[in-house]
């Protein structure tokens, strides 16, 4: 991730000195966060940041930068995070790490969403880039029904996410499941969002429709690329 991207960014957004500040997760994040805490050193800003998972927790704390929460400061001037794909209406998947629910919370009380990526994350539609999958958050007892429940209404293939370090399936922050769903075409993902949370014992989903203002594409030469939501 290139330092252009990031102060672009930041130059984009901090024109005062007192922000309140979604950080999302992800390797996306990290450089951001550094900058960041770079700013406010130099600058003496008065920034507060609200984290979207326990890994965000700890890269604020690492970088001295002042922790807060949705219960002291439920309203938050801009989010930021990064997304494991970004189509040209700037609908996201996200939740690769698992974060998706906090992350669509914290997304969801901000007054501006702004997406970080690298070049890898630009499709011109979902799963062009990104081959593993939505990311579904489910109660542990209800994931085989709700399995079922998918794949029988929008087809495609629904798998039970399992840890890689440890034995059994990937428990998020939130004591839930992690279900990826692989679809086989383009959907309409307003309604399959809504259809999705709908069934009983889905906490959410990682489809974020409508959500992202603009992202920012670190490119493979260290420039940057902007995109806004496409309007037809």
């Amino acid at each position: 991730m290139c330092d252009p991207q990031i102060d672009l960014f930041f130059f984009f957004f901090f024109f005062g000195n007192s922000h309140v500040l979604g950080v999302g997760s992800g390797s996306t994040v990290v450089y951001a966060v550094e900058r960041l805490a770079q700013r406010v050193r130099q600058e003496k800003l008065n920034i507060v940041c609200v984290p979207t998972s326990f890994q965000a927790r700890q890269l604020i704390l690492k970088h001295s930068l002042t922790l807060s929460d949705l219960d002291r400061h439920p309203e938050l001037d801009v989010a930021i995070d990064g997304a494991d794909e970004v189509d040209a209406m700037l609908t996201l998947i996200k939740g690769g790490g698992g974060c998706l629910t906090q992350e669509k919370i914290v997304a969801g009380c901000a007054k501006h969403f702004i997406v970080i990526a690298d070049y890898r994350k630009d499709s011109k539609s979902l799963g062009q880039q990104w081959k593993k999958g939505v990311p579904i958050e489910v109660i542990p007892m209800a994931y085989v029904p709700i399995s079922r429940s998918i794949m029988q209404r929008f087809g495609g293939e629904v798998s039970l996410r399992m840890a890689v370090s440890k034995a059994g399936p990937v428990v998020t922050d939130n004591s839930n499941f992690i279900l990826d769903w692989k679809f086989e075409q383009a959907q309409n993902w307003k309604e399959v969002n809504f259809a999705i949370k709908m069934i009983p014992g889905v906490v959410e989903t990682g489809l974020f429709v409508g959500m992202a203002e603009k992202v920012y594409f670190g490119m493979e030469d260290g420039t940057v690329k902007t995109r806004d939501p496409l309007i037809i």
